[in-house]
């Protein structure tokens, strides 16, 4: 089922196969996403193709300094016919919210997304409702520096699974889309191919997953290994590790096996760390990456070897 979603997202994100492998995986694995790029490399456009392809109810918000929390929680308001406050749903009370340029909404409102996207409940007024499931958030975000963005606080990114830069198409596949879409709007084509009912069954077949002693260890020791790097001041936290497990579980789901191997944690460890640490000031002034220091990580922690008997 998850290979008949990407075909349909494929129709409108050409040559991005990696990046909707990866969406697949983080939303099979329970998380959310941030998409962070500049605009028009087609953030928005891969959101908008998975709720379609998938049949799931989805809210968009664009957070402008407009947005306030009541917008995404909900609020209560007097009903003079009954006498009473009655609950008016935000935007969260839905299967996918689209958070728009989430970077460019107060902290406020970016605070609000913290319960949903942590707890799937939201509390207004004292009382707790919950949110449909799934719900997944899709954030967009441009690169801070540019015109009315800020920085997210680290506990609101800490609740991204993973955060994903989509990148610019190569001169092929500009070509590829450029046919694509001169005379038509390919997001017309994409068929509803799965629904709720499938999305939360394939998320338990992910939890089956089993996944050794060994793996497990090595997702701990590249973790750790954040924590003591001398590039970084502050390291991946135990919910990064517990979501770099849930990622791994779901890569081998996606490769059609019922284990993990080695391979699953590092196809995904550096989406789901980066946007975790915070390198130190030095580092920042040699205008080093987070990227780059993830990858040194992984070069210097021996990968455990798998046998049948892991398995």
């Amino acid at each position: 089922m998850n290979g008949k979603i990407k075909e349909e997202i494929q129709k409108v994100l050409i040559g991005k196969d990696d990046v909707i492998d990866k969406v697949l995986m983080a939303v099979l694995a329970g998380g959310h996403i941030l998409l962070e790029d500049i605009p028009g490399v087609g953030k928005t456009t891969l959101a908008t193709a998975f709720a379609k392809a998938t049949e799931l109810n989805c809210n968009r918000v664009s957070f402008n300094p407009d947005v306030l929390p009541g917008d995404i929680t909900g609020f209560t308001v007097y009903d003079r016919n009954t006498g009473k406050f009655e609950f008016k749903a935000g935007a969260a009370m839905c299967n996918i919210l689209l958070a728009d340029e989430i970077n460019r909404g107060y902290s406020k409102t970016q605070s609000a997304l913290l319960e949903a996207m942590q707890e799937q409940k939201v509390t207004v007024d004292g009382k707790t409702y919950d949110l449909p499931d799934p719900f997944i958030v899709f954030a967009t975000s441009n690169p801070v520096g540019a015109a009315g963005t800020a920085l997210l606080p680290e506990s609101q990114l800490d609740r991204f699974m993973i955060c994903l830069s989509v990148g610019y198409p190569d001169r092929e596949k500009q070509m590829e889309i450029l046919r694509t879409y001169e005379s038509d709007n390919p997001m017309q084509t994409v068929k509803k191919v799965s629904n709720a009912r499938e999305i939360l069954q394939m998320r338990q077949e992910v939890s089956k997953v089993f996944v050794s002693d060994a793996v497990l260890d090595y997702i701990i020791r590249l973790c750790e290994a954040t924590r003591r790097q001398g590039n970084i001041e502050l390291g991946v936290s135990p919910r990064g590790v517990q979501a770099l497990m849930r990622m791994a579980k779901a890569s081998a789901y996606m490769a059609d096996r019922t284990y993990c191997v080695p391979e699953d944690v590092q196809k995904c460890y550096v989406d789901v760390c980066a946007h975790r640490v915070i390198l130190n000031a030095k580092s920042r002034m040699k205008r080093i990456s987070a990227q780059r220091v993830l990858h040194l990580i992984i070069s210097e922690i021996e990968a455990p070897k798998i046998g049948e008997e892991d398995a």
